[in-house]
């Protein structure tokens, strides 16, 4: 059986806002209902595993009854990181159980079918798969004196969720203590000596931090 794990652990910080950006409605819909939603619908077999703080579980239960939310999905408590709370979520998946997970912010609600598609069908083959788009800004690197350097764009990615995995591989990674190296769960599994395939992602599939990207995905819906 393959699964989604979906991350959620946001508090609102940057968008300024009393209530956790995943809850926030864009085109009358909270978000999360939205990037559980195309999961769903692009692939109805998929095991769909929510991770959110402990503390945002029972306002979750509020919203899935006041819009009649029905896509079914299992609720685990996220972690002090974001590590934990992926190690929590792949928890929940019987540690024999053979297929394909992936893991995916539960702010990107726009990632598209395609993607989804792309990453699970390549992660059966080689074990490891994440979405990228290529760099179109001038990229600098600065040094400790505050000057810098252009680099290569070509030489660079922008890399996106899902990120998706052979469920055995990504179990073996998560039993690794933490290192401040990994910063995103693809660099887990490098830190195994494993290497990890990119394929095409899609620019509409933004991370909804700041509120001029709530506005972006008014504009998408």
């Amino acid at each position: 059986m393959d699964y989604i794990i979906i991350v959620a652990g946001g508090k609102g910080l940057r968008m300024g806002t009393e209530v956790p950006k995943q809850f926030l409605p864009v085109g009358g819909v909270p978000v999360l209902m939205r990037t559980l939603n195309r999961f769903h619908d692009c692939r109805p077999d998929l095991g769909i595993i929510l991770v959110l703080p402990h503390e945002q579980q029972e306002y979750w239960s509020q919203l899935c009854r006041q819009y009649h939310f029905d896509v079914p999905h299992r609720v685990v408590d996220g972690g002090a990181t974001r590590f934990d709370s992926s190690r929590h979520g792949l928890a929940a998946i019987p540690d024999d159980c053979q297929g394909v997970v992936g893991i995916h912010d539960g702010v990107r609600p726009f990632v598209s079918a395609q993607v989804i598609d792309r990453c699970y069908a390549r992660a059966r083959q080689c074990g490891a798969v994440i979405p990228v788009l290529p760099v179109t800004d001038t990229l600098r690197q600065t040094g400790a004196d505050g000057s810098g350097h252009n680099v290569l764009r070509s030489d660079y990615r922008i890399v996106q969720t899902p990120q998706v995995f052979d469920i055995q591989l990504l179990k073996r990674a998560f039993h690794q203590p933490y290192s401040d190296q990994f910063t995103d769960d693809a660099s887990v599994v490098e830190a195994l000596g494993c290497s990890v395939e990119m394929v095409e992602g899609n620019r509409e599939n933004i991370k909804l931090t700041t509120p001029f990207d709530l506005k972006v995905a008014e504009i998408l819906c």
